[in-house]
């Protein structure tokens, strides 16, 4: 009854929208972008039954494995060591300001309890618990805002027809009602945003490119199925008018959504091949494992070092984009030591370090080959020197704004500068160079 009761409110809600009319973002929505912007930092999980198999979270399409089969595995998964306090407290130690964790990943299992699929961690595991639950409520006390990935594409629902590129191999029927999906995808997210788990900062989709066209006709931003992504976005913003909405398709972003991501590149960078879509003026933001894999592997020892991270932390905010950084966590609810200890030597650095990130914008230069610049307001610079110049003279070319002093981050050491037409010099003379970051302030009029 409930489950009739959900789809019928979902195609009345359907009806209530205004299809013509532009995307308009509300006040909330607009200050939760700044909010956004100014975070810089978070926590990406990747978790879900397929932690089991730990193989990654694509275990079930890359190992062919039905339906019939696959849906002997929540089984087995009791997590009985999940501990949202210490999820938390992780993300918090390593200077992050949200999390976004799975609510459904591209297997269709829904890692809250449910009550328009059965398919759920509470109805289908011997758990019986809902994490997400536990989550949100552990990140309303601890000040983290929580987003949900969220994935469109779904290798074990009926109805998710025609097939798109992935999930061909579960053994379900060639046959289907799209729309019927569709229904059911937007009652589960009603179920997300209507309270229960209280304000959602924000919806990551993922899957849109299992249906798009061949790879020449990608610009294009179609697909063969229409995925009435503004019926959906348009639902989502009248549940959580504040709540974000990206979409991680690969393509210049669609009329509704509030911010644009990139996978596994800088903004601007394409080189694993999918970011090919212009870099828009929504707030940006970057995803990257901190191993190999987003879902838990237990062969993946490419564990991404503190410097590297930091690196990339700070790549990412000279492009005006946050960083959120993956763990899969293990199949009964841990973290990884090992990524516990680089997200605390992280976080470690941003309390010396986390003024010259959080809160600030790109700075007012593009990347150099010696690295980036951040800037909070207008007066306040810092050059990320990511790699020490061929001489002491750190070159910033283009260095408009009237310069009033330049120092050392560290120490606080005023250095010598000089200012001209092609930009600005600053003399690197007792810097202690770091491997990670040496930041130089400017200070401008």
């Amino acid at each position: 009854m409930k489950r009739l009761l959900l789809t019928g409110f979902i195609c009345l809600s359907f009806l209530q929208i205004s299809f013509g009319q532009a995307y308009q973002p509300s006040p909330e929505n607009l200050a939760a972008r700044q909010w956004f912007q100014d975070a810089r930092y978070g926590l990406f999980i990747h978790w879900g039954v397929y932690s089991i198999l730990g193989d990654g979270e694509w275990a079930m399409n890359i190992q062919n494995i039905p339906v019939s089969a696959y849906e002997k595995l929540p089984k087995f998964f009791n997590p009985t060591a999940y501990d949202a306090k210490r999820w938390v407290q992780i993300a918090k130690n390593a200077g992050m300001k949200y999390i976004t964790l799975t609510s459904k990943h591209h297997d269709g299992f829904a890692m809250w309890h449910s009550n328009v699929s059965p398919y759920n961690i509470v109805d289908a595991t011997p758990y019986k618990k809902d994490v997400l639950k536990q989550l949100a409520d552990e990140c309303e006390k601890e000040g983290i805002k929580l987003f949900l990935y969220h994935s469109h594409l779904d290798w074990h629902h009926p109805d998710y027809f025609p097939r798109g590129k992935t999930g061909r191999q579960t053994g379900r029927p060639e046959s289907g009602d799209f729309e019927k999906y569709l229904q059911y995808m937007d009652a589960q997210l009603t179920e997300l945003l209507s309270g229960r788990y209280g304000k959602i900062a924000g919806i990551w989709f993922d899957g849109w490119w299992d249906q798009a066209l061949d790879e020449h006709e990608k610009q294009a931003r179609k697909t063969h199925v229409d995925w009435h992504l503004r019926r959906t976005y348009d639902l989502i913003h009248r549940l959580q008018p504040a709540a974000l909405i990206g979409n991680n398709h690969h393509v210049t972003p669609f009329e509704g959504e509030d911010f644009q991501m990139f996978e596994r590149d800088l903004p601007g960078q394409n080189t694993f091949g999918y970011n090919t879509s212009s870099v828009s003026q929504l707030p940006l933001e970057t995803c990257e494992t901190l191993n190999g894999s987003w879902g838990f592997d237990l062969r993946d020892q490419r564990y991404k070092s503190p410097e590297q991270i930091v690196r990339y932390l700070v790549g990412a905010a000279g492009r005006n984009a946050n960083l959120l950084l993956n763990v899969g966590p293990m199949p009964n609810g841990e973290i990884q030591p090992e990524f516990v200890e680089r997200l605390e030597a992280v976080g470690n650095w941003l309390k010396t370090h986390g003024e010259t990130i959080y809160g600030t914008r790109g700075g007012i230069i593009p990347p150099q080959e010696w690295g980036v610049s951040t800037k909070k307001g207008d007066t306040r610079h810092f050059l990320h020197v990511l790699k020490k110049p061929a001489t002491n003279v750190l070159f910033v070319p283009n260095f408009m704004p009237k310069v009033s002093s330049v120092t050392a981050f560290e120490g606080k050491k005023p250095l010598k500068f000089k200012q001209q037409s092609e930009g600005l010099f600053v003399y690197l003379d007792g810097v202690a160079m770091s491997d990670w970051d040496t930041i130089i302030e400017v200070q401008t009029k």
